[in-house]
C-alpha cells in the first residue's frame, strides 16, 4: 500500500501540486472567513464573499466585496493576512522553508516541486534558496513595518503598530488589501495619505521590493563579490525604470487638470501620487486616488500595466515585466530584420520567447474572455466595455484595483474573476500544464518536414 501510495503521489506533476497548493490555502481560508469568530458583528459571512475574499488574499489581488478593516474582525483580519503571506511567497515555499530549517531530508519529488515553485534550476541550490527567499521576505516585511510604525504610532497610537504591520506585509506581496477603516473610518486604502510624502514613499519601496523578486535583490545586494549583474537583474531593472518612469510621466500629464483626481493639489502632491499611480497600478493594488475618477486614456495605460504586471520570482502577477522585455525585443528585431532575438549583446534561447509568446497570448485570452462575461452577466448595471476590461485586467493581473464595480457584480462575473485570480497568479502556462495528462513526448532522432506559411 505504501509503495502504491508513494507510486501515486509521484505521478502528479510539479505544477499541479503547486496548483493545488493554493486551491488548498483558499478553501482552508474561505471556510475560516465563513465562521462567525472571523466577522466583526459575530455572523455568519455568504459563502460567496468568504471564498472571493480567500481567492483574493490567496491571490494577492485585493479585489473585496466588503471593507477589510470595519467587516471582520481582528482574527479575520489575521486570517487574511496569513493568506497574503502565504499566496505572496507560496505554500509550497513555506512548506519547504519549514522543512529545510528542521533539517528534514526530502523525496526527490518533493524536491521536485520545491525546484519548481522557487524556479531553481536544479536540487543543489534549493535549501540555499528557499532559506534566503523567506529570511529576506521577513527582514524586507519587518523594515517596512518599523519604518511605518514612525508615521503610525504618533497618531494612532498603539493601534499603530497593528496598522503598520498589516500595510507592510500587504505591500511587500502586492496584495493592495488595508485595514485603514480601523484608525480611520470611513476611509479606504491610502486615500487618506495622499498629502503624505513618507508614507506613500514607504509603501511604494515595499512595493517595489516585492514587485522585482529575491532573484534581483539577491543579485543586487551581492554586486560587490561578483562585480557583474545577471542578464535576468539587467532586463528587469532596466524594464521596471522604463516603466515606473514613462508611467509617472503619463498619468502627471493625463491627471494634471482632473479635478477628480490630482488637478486641485499642488505641484508636489501631483508628481507624488502621479508617481504613486505608476508604482500601484503594476499589481500593488492599493487607491490612493479613486480610478473610477481617472481619465479614459489614464484607465487605458492602467489595463496595459496591470496585464504586464511584476518581475518573474516576485510577490506580483500579470505576464511578467521579462516577459514583456522578451516580447518587445523579439518585435524590434524582426522589425530590423535580425532572424534571433538579441538583448544586451546576448542571444534569447528560442524556448524563452516561444514561452513569452504564449504567454502573452493565454494572459490576453483569458483577460478578454473574463471581459466578456462582465459585460454580459451585468445587464442591470450595464458597465461600460472599458470598466469591465479595467476589472479583468485587474483580476488576472493581481493588481486589485477595483473600477467602481467590483461590489455589484453577479455571480457569474464573481466566478469569472475567481478563475481569473487564481490563473494570472500561478500563471497561465503553470496552470495549462496542471490540467494536461501528459507531458509531451519527442521521439528520439524524429524528423518533423518542416512547412512553409506565409505571415503578416
Amino acid at each position: 500500500m505504501k509503495q502504491q501510495k508513494k507510486k501515486v503521489s509521484s505521478s502528479i506533476k510539479p505544477t499541479s501540486i503547486i496548483v493545488m497548493s493554493f486551491l488548498v490555502v483558499i478553501a482552508v481560508g474561505a471556510i475560516t472567513l465563513m465562521m462567525p469568530f472571523s466577522s466583526a458583528d459575530g455572523e455568519f459571512t455568504d459563502p460567496v464573499t468568504a471564498v472571493f475574499t480567500a481567492v483574493s488574499a490567496t491571490c494577492v489581488t485585493g479585489l473585496t466585496l466588503v471593507d477589510t478593516g470595519s467587516y471582520y474582525n481582528v482574527f479575520g483580519q489575521i486570517a487574511i493576512l496569513l493568506m497574503i503571506q502565504i499566496g505572496g511567497l507560496g505554500l509550497v515555499t513555506f512548506a519547504s522553508f519549514v522543512n529545510f530549517a528542521l533539517r528534514r531530508k526530502l523525496e526527490l519529488h518533493t524536491m521536485k516541486i520545491a525546484t519548481e515553485s522557487v524556479n531553481s534550476s536544479g536540487f543543489s541550490d534549493v535549501r540555499g534558496i528557499v532559506l534566503s527567499i523567506v529570511k529576506f521576505s521577513l527582514v524586507a516585511e519587518v523594515s517596512g513595518a518599523l519604518l511605518l510604525m514612525i508615521a503610525f504610532i504618533p497618531r494612532y497610537g498603539a493601534a499603530g503598530i497593528y496598522q503598520a504591520i498589516f500595510l507592510s506585509i500587504s505591500a511587500f506581496c502586492n496584495a493592495g488589501f488595508d485595514i485603514t477603516s480601523r484608525v480611520l473610518p470611513n476611509s479606504e486604502s491610502l486615500l487618506p495619505y495622499t498629502h503624505d510624502p513618507y508614507v506613500m514613499i514607504v509603501i511604494a519601496l515595499m512595493v517595489i521590493i516585492g514587485g522585482m523578486g529575491y532573484y534581483v535583490w539577491n543579485d543586487i545586494l551581492n554586486y560587490k563579490q561578483k562585480k557583474k549583474f545577471s542578464f535576468m537583474t539587467k532586463i528587469v531593472v532596466v524594464t521596471e525604470l522604463i516603466l515606473l518612469v514613462f508611467g509617472a510621466i503619463f498619468y502627471i500629464a493625463t491627471e494634471w487638470e482632473n479635478p477628480n483626481s490630482i488637478g486641485n493639489m499642488n505641484v508636489g502632491d501631483k508628481i507624488l501620487n502621479g508617481g504613486f499611480l505608476s508604482v500601484t497600478m503594476r499589481t500593488a493594488g492599493f487607491i490612493n486616488l479613486n480610478p473610477h475618477e481617472l481619465t479614459n486614456t489614464s484607465k487605458m495605460l492602467s489595463i496595459l500595466y496591470m496585464f504586464i504586471g511584476c518581475a518573474s520570482g516576485s510577490t506580483g502577477g500579470g505576464i511578467k515585466t521579462n516577459t514583456f522585455a522578451i516580447i518587445v525585443m523579439t518585435m524590434v528585431c524582426v522589425i530590423r530584420g535580425k532572424s534571433e532575438t538579441v538583448v544586451f549583446g546576448r542571444r534569447i534561447e528560442k524556448d524563452a520567447v516561444y514561452k513569452a509568446m504564449t504567454i502573452m497570448v493565454l494572459s490576453a485570452v483569458i483577460v478578454s474572455i473574463t471581459s466578456l462575461v462582465l459585460i454580459n452577466t451585468n445587464p442591470t448595471y450595464r458597465f461600460s466595455a472599458l470598466e469591465c476590461a479595467f476589472e479583468s485586467a485587474s483580476a488576472f493581473g493581481t493588481a486589485g484595483v477595483p473600477s467602481g464595480l467590483t461590489a455589484s457584480l453577479t455571480l457569474p462575473s464573481i466566478v469569472a474573476l475567481c478563475l481569473s485570480m487564481i490563473i494570472g497568479r500561478v500563471g497561465p502556462v503553470t496552470f495549462a500544464a496542471s490540467l494536461s495528462i501528459k507531458n509531451a513526448k519527442t521521439t528520439k532522432n524524429e524528423i518533423i518536414p518542416e512547412a512553409r506559411i506565409l505571415v503578416g
